[in-house]
């Protein structure tokens, strides 16, 4: 009966003129690359927006990490019953007050140590101005004067009016971030996980799984570096503010709290702190006591970056130093100082989300380790290879003798 009959299978369709074209290795080629385009030109505009919008997204940013090392203060609260808001206007005035202490220190101590400063710079300047007619080239008083008027018509010209005008819209901008980065402080220490929950709606089942997995993992990398490089910055602030106290090095307490606020910034943050204080000890007590300081700065960081650093920060920040130092100069390139703090948190953060893309202990497939990454294992291996390729090559030898 028909119904019975074998149907012939169709013939294999051929690919037409374009699919054949993208179909072999040249044509996978070039989509990768586009989508490699795409993907870039998605982050340029990302960067671009960001940068446009530097008044809103920087300060979203900053109230994010101190919200996540501030979460767990929030929590013990809560769980000892108290009410959520309490709560946060706690940990949110406590946060303010510490900040509004700290300026009002720097502001008292600049001010009562300033005239001396003043005096010691003109000093100074007038044994650094007495000290260049000893070089090898000559500096004459009358290309000092010209160089101070230059200055000083600079200051009085327009060009510095309109600097001082940017400065002063700089100024509002500064402010307007800072109110903006309180109220989504609040927000964030109160209803932060609910924000975040809010935000997961689109996704279900194992993107859903996926998605809490990196947030908590972001929270936590954020939270725990924020808290350790504050331990960090604290010691090395109080380290040299005590030493450069010993010394006699005016305006230490200032210069502890830029130490502190400097170690935000990896590798470079308290190195640049400490030669501004001893900068500031050269010019006001002379070069052996800068050496002093310079010496103290030293220890200091050794023992940051040899004890402190591992223990604190070794579970936290597992980043290569180039890494580092490209993203702080990344970072500064694109929000100055600001950006050179956030930078290195962010790239943790992102890292830490890498880590948990598949699992609570599974990074993303391309990240994950295949084979051994020892040096010392692959020479290893390429000597045990040798020795077994040279071990057949005397047995041919002995075999083609025997024969």
């Amino acid at each position: 009966m028909p119904f019975f009959r074998d149907v012939p299978a169709p013939p294999p369709e051929t690919p037409s003129g374009v699919r054949a074209a993208w179909s072999d290795s040249m044509g996978k080629l070039a989509t990768r690359c586009l989508q490699v385009i795409i993907v870039v030109v998605l982050l340029a505009g990302i960067v671009y927006a960001s940068g446009v919008l530097s008044v809103v997204t920087i300060p979203v940013l900053l109230a994010l990490i101190i919200a996540s090392a501030m979460h767990p203060v929030v929590s013990w609260l809560r769980r000892h019953h108290f009410p959520s808001v309490f709560a946060t206007l706690t940990v949110l005035l406590g946060v303010l007050i510490v900040l509004g202490l700290v300026g009002w220190l720097i502001v008292v101590a600049v001010e009562n140590q300033f005239s001396s400063l003043q005096k010691s710079a003109v000093e100074g300047f007038q044994q650094l101005q007495s000290s260049a007619k000893d070089l090898p080239f000559s500096i004459s008083d009358s290309q000092v004067d010209s160089a101070v008027k230059t200055a000083t018509d600079f200051v009085t010209s327009a060009k510095f009016g309109s600097g001082a005008l940017a400065g002063a819209s700089a100024t509002a901008n500064f402010l307007t971030g800072l109110v903006l980065m309180i109220v989504v402080l609040f927000f964030f220490l109160k209803d932060g996980p609910r924000i975040w929950e809010f935000l997961l709606r689109p996704f279900t089942g194992e993107s859903y799984a996926r998605a809490r997995r990196v947030g908590d993992r972001v929270v936590s990398t954020l939270g725990g570096y924020v808290r350790g490089t504050a331990t960090v910055a604290a010691v090395d602030a109080i380290g040299i503010g005590v030493g450069i106290t010993i010394i006699g090095v005016p305006l230490a307490l200032p210069l502890a709290v830029v130490v502190f606020i400097t170690a935000f910034i990896p590798i470079v943050g308290a190195t640049a702190a400490g030669i501004l204080a001893a900068l500031v000890a050269l010019v006001a007590l002379g070069p052996v006591p800068a050496l002093f300081v310079i010496g103290v700065v030293v220890l200091v960081n050794q023992l940051e970056g040899n004890l402190l650093q591992p223990v604190l920060m070794g579970k936290t920040l597992r980043l290569h130093g180039l890494v580092i130092l490209v993203g702080l100069t990344a970072g500064t390139v694109l929000a100055g100082i600001t950006g050179a703090i956030m930078s290195v948190p962010l790239l943790a953060a992102a890292w830490g989300a890498i880590k948990v893309w598949d699992g609570p202990d599974t990074p993303a497939k391309p990240w994950r380790q295949k084979r051994s990454e020892d040096v010392e294992d692959h020479e290893r291996a390429n000597k045990r290879a040798k020795r077994r390729e040279k071990a057949k090559k005397e047995r041919r030898k002995q075999v083609e003798k025997a024969s």
